[in-house]
């Protein structure tokens, strides 16, 4: 620990809301963080035990807390927010993104202009957004082109047409310039511009409908084929981007955590549409979870002021200090502000969708090989290993209390993981839930072929275990005669979390453990979670292939190909089991009496 005498600071700390300070000997800021209760949240620093390898080496590195007492949490995480913008305290989550979002300006003129915009909002006129990336504003841009015709032309081109320009031959614009369209005309087309910008579509095809029934009625055909095609137009976009029912803006993030990294996915919607999404890499120095992560990201995305808080942000994982985030925002934002992360129907499927996509970026995050390369030099360091390693294996075992036993090898090198060269091997012939006989079948499955010229022999091979399946491969490299291959169990730490795990030199024996932020050490999780991964696949599939076939195998007069048409048609044996008679009777070859034979074993009726 360090020098900084905890327990007299302690003794005399507040218990009321703040924020701290952390400084090392050097007196350089090292951590920003806020408070409900001053004196419990830093005193949580200072247990003797539960605090991860991270903090532990924050806690050490401390020579000096500062504190500011503040009247509310709001105002804490308000102050927070300025100091750790001003100061970029390396422990803490930081958001690298200076760019200002892109938006909709619609101008104030008698003929207003729409155009994209970024940077301070000064001039007269309304914004719309704001939006993901500058194509996404050109892309609505060439639409209102399309449907409305409002000009998108300079102020100084406007003013000295003298005739129509190529965009009035192109029918994207109604020449303004050259009095070709009424005030009143165009100004309609303004507004109609403006509620679908709002997200108010329905609102606006519902006054074109009645707009366009007026005009057949009042025999005016041409204005009415207007209408006609800019409430199909609208209609093709409602049915591709909208969502029935769903309104207000709104944003929706998603954190994903692995190996040391993480990934926040921002996905825009407004008035019912997805415009995009954004993805952020914030560099993580702590030990995190998504809802950290959030509780971090959060206020310094909305509260520097250069970006518009929707009505309603929409988490994955909500944060501990939700209520209080909630209340910035909506002081922020002037209006009320929800955040919460139960939500059902369109808005569950757009959640679902961003965490997808965020872990789907994470993964491709970690494999690139930029990332790869430089924690294979750290693990090449760590392991003292003469050359970069080119290929590393990681076994792992799983089943369901010793049924369908799989054995998982997945393979990654200098790009990344090497999916063509995964492999699984179904485990028999062993007393179920012996994981060390297990590894052993497996290795050596896997060494023979090996040794008759099959394959690449590893420079590295991980296995997802302690001593005794360490012992395992050993033993078989040995029985093989097979040498150079580093043998590293990955073993989990008494508390079972991530970045706790202990490290098994096959050769030594020696163990020991990494710190929390050691890029070998991500590198090696990463490894190790993918044939975990693998090898769970790989168990539910046989698993449920074996329990299919057992539900059905023992039915009187079912053979091979009847089974293979019950499970064709019901998906699995379960739909089987949840099928009337009449259901049953439906497929082919199955009579009326077959089907009830069927449907009585299944049901534990046999005197039927």
């Amino acid at each position: 620990m360090s020098s900084f005498d905890h327990k007299a600071f302690l003794k005399s700390l507040t218990t009321r809301p703040g924020v701290y300070q952390m400084y090392d000997e050097a007196g350089k800021l090292l951590y920003v963080g806020k408070a409900k209760n001053l004196r419990n949240r830093v005193g949580s620093y200072f247990r003797a035990s539960g605090l991860t390898d991270k903090t532990v080496a924050l806690v050490n590195r401390i020579a000096e807390i500062q504190v500011t007492v503040t009247s509310t949490e709001v105002d804490a995480l308000l102050l927070e927010h300025n100091l750790i913008k001003t100061h970029q305290p390396p422990y803490n989550i930081l958001l690298k993104d200076d760019k200002s979002y892109p938006y909709i300006y619609m101008s104030g003129d008698t003929f207003p202009r729409i155009s994209l915009h970024r940077g301070a909002q000064r001039k007269k006129g309304r914004y719309f957004g704001p939006y993901p990336s500058a194509g996404a504003v050109r892309e609505s841009l060439h639409l209102m082109q399309k449907v409305f015709k409002v000009r998108q032309c300079e102020d100084s081109y406007f003013r000295n047409r003298s005739r129509p320009c190529l965009q009035y031959q192109i029918d994207r614009c109604t020449a303004p310039c050259v009095d070709l369209v009424s005030e009143e005309e165009y100004a309609a087309q303004v507004e109609s511009t403006s509620l679908f910008l709002k997200g108010k579509s329905q609102q606006l095809m519902v006054r074109l409908a009645d707009d366009m029934e007026k005009a057949a009625a009042e025999l005016e055909y041409e204005k009415a084929a207007v209408y006609r095609d800019q409430l199909a137009q609208l209609q093709q976009v409602q049915a591709s981007q909208g969502i029935e029912g769903v309104q207000g803006d709104l944003d929706i993030m998603a954190a994903a955590v692995s190996a040391g990294r993480a990934c926040v996915q921002v996905l825009f919607v407004r008035g019912a549409r997805v415009l995009g999404s954004k993805t952020y890499y914030p560099p993580l120095k702590l030990e995190e979870t998504p809802a950290r992560v959030l509780e971090a990201f959060l206020p310094q995305y909305y509260l520097n002021g250069s970006r518009a808080v929707p009505a309603e942000v929409i988490v994955n994982d909500l944060p501990e200090d939700a209520e209080t985030l909630a209340e910035a925002l909506t002081v922020q934002a002037e209006r009320k502000v929800k955040l919460r992360s139960r939500v059902r129907d369109a808005r569950a499927r757009w959640l679902r969708l961003a965490v997808q996509t965020a872990e789907t970026n994470l993964q491709s995050h970690l494999a690139d090989r930029q990332t790869v390369l430089s924690r294979l030099e750290n693990l090449q360091e760590t392991l003292r290993l003469p050359e970069l390693p080119e290929r590393m294996e990681c076994f792992d075992i799983s089943h369901s209390s010793g049924e369908a036993t799989v054995a998982s090898c997945v393979v990654f090198d200098q790009n990344g993981p090497r999916k063509s060269d995964y492999r699984k091997y179904n485990i028999e012939g062993i007393t179920g839930g012996d994981d060390y006989a297990a590894m052993q079948q497996a290795l050596e499955r896997r060494f023979k072929r090996l040794k008759s010229g099959e394959g690449a022999q590893p420079d590295i091979l991980f296995i997802d275990g302690g001593k005794g399946q360490v012992t395992q491969a050993m033993s078989v490299l040995q029985d093989l005669q097979i040498a150079g291959v580093e043998v590293i169990g990955v073993a989990k730490g008494v508390t079972r979390k991530a970045g706790f795990e202990t490290l098994i030199d096959g050769g030594t024996g020696r163990e020991w453990q990494l710190p929390g932020d050691s890029p070998a050490l991500h590198l090696i999780q990463q490894v190790r979670d993918e044939a975990h991964r693998f090898a769970i696949t790989g168990h539910r599939a046989r698993r449920d292939k074996n329990r299919q076939r057992s539900l059905l195998e023992d039915i009187p007069g079912v053979g091979a190909k009847r089974r293979r048409e019950l499970l064709r048609h019901f998906g699995s044996a379960q739909g089987v089991v949840n099928a009337n008679v009449e259901e049953l009777q439906k497929i082919a070859g199955i009579s009326a009496t077959m089907a009830q034979q069927i449907y009585d074993h299944l049901h534990g009726n046999p005197g039927h």
